[in-house]
């Protein structure tokens, strides 16, 4: 009589029936502990990292959702753009027409043929130069004040209504009054960006010191920390988000009353060079400063971003 013997897959050798006498068992033990040796030698770091191993497969949906519907957008774009091209008969410019013109134009962005003529390079940096200006102004001044609104009842009851009641009004609205004082052009568009950027820090600057939880608070008290120690070391890292989302705001809105302001003010930048190409009947580099306003606006607003996904707390992200 022959005894049968099972063997599982990772048994060394077999062992052939004809070997085995009547009555011998081959070791049970052997066999589970071949079986143990097989699982760990599969699940080991080694055998994953040898060639032929299975790989994650590329995601090809995702990576046709991140770049088609951009695509189609543009294409979108273009065709509409091409349409009323056509049905104005030409007078706006087509996009092949449009794409030669920017070649020629960004082949000497920096050129300098006198105060009212110069690349667009240097349009859009003066442009830039007078964001920065009043924007900076505007943070010196909008997030101190917006740390003290939200830090003391009686100042936040002071200035709610003078900022309800200022707020709503239109920058340009402003532009006269900074003529008027500041006796320039350059000046008073500044002071344009200024009032027009300072709002959103406050406002976003005040709500986050109020969102403050009061447990935080409390445990100041308790210490008997100095009203710098509260500001530096507890409102100042949980206001951070809120503030850097005034900041972002601000800076769009500045970038967008820059463009309207220079129009009506004039000098160098980019609302006066959109200004004068209407003036010059150049259609053309008109739709092509349309395109760097938005493009510059787009970098910034992506920088801000980054800076304020760097400088916020993960439960805040989400």
């Amino acid at each position: 009589m022959v005894s049968a013997v099972f063997h599982t897959p990772f048994d060394e050798a077999p062992v052939a029936s004809s070997t085995l006498t009547p009555g011998m068992v081959k070791p049970a033990t052997h066999t589970v502990a071949a079986s143990a040796a097989g699982v760990a030698a599969m699940n080991s770091p080694a055998a994953a990292s040898q060639p032929g191993t299975s790989k994650t497969p590329v995601d090809w949906r995702g990576v046709w959702m991140a770049f088609l519907p951009p695509l189609l957008g543009l294409a979108l774009l273009v065709g509409v753009w091409e349409l009323v091209s056509v049905g104005t008969a030409r007078s706006i410019p087509s996009p092949l027409d449009t794409w030669k013109q920017a070649v020629v134009l960004f082949s000497d962005p920096f050129y300098s043929k006198g105060p009212n003529d110069q690349g667009v390079g240097w349009n859009v940096l003066s442009s830039l130069q007078r964001v920065a200006f009043g924007f900076g102004m505007a943070a010196v001044v909008g997030i101190p004040v917006g740390f003290m609104i939200g830090r003391f009842e009686f100042l936040s009851r002071m200035f709610n209504p003078l900022i309800s009641l200022l707020r709503p009004v239109s920058p340009l609205a402003w532009l006269p009054i900074g003529l008027l004082v500041f006796k320039g052009a350059n000046p008073a568009a500044i002071w344009t960006i200024f009032i027009c950027s300072i709002w959103p820090m406050i406002i976003n600057t005040a709500v986050g010191v109020q969102r403050v939880p009061q447990d935080y608070m409390n445990v100041a008290r308790v210490l008997n920390l100095s009203e710098w120690k509260i500001i530096t070391k507890i409102l100042f890292p949980a206001v951070l988000p809120y503030m850097l989302t005034g900041v972002r705001l601000a800076v769009g809105t500045a970038w967008l009353v820059i463009v309207a302001a220079e129009m009506l003010t004039g000098g160098v930048g980019i609302g006066f060079w959109v200004w004068d190409e209407w003036n010059n009947l150049n259609v053309k580099n008109i739709i092509i400063a349309i395109f760097v306003i938005g493009i510059v606006g787009l970098l910034l607003e992506f920088a801000l971003i980054k800076l304020a996904t760097a400088f916020t707390f993960e439960e805040v992200k989400t």
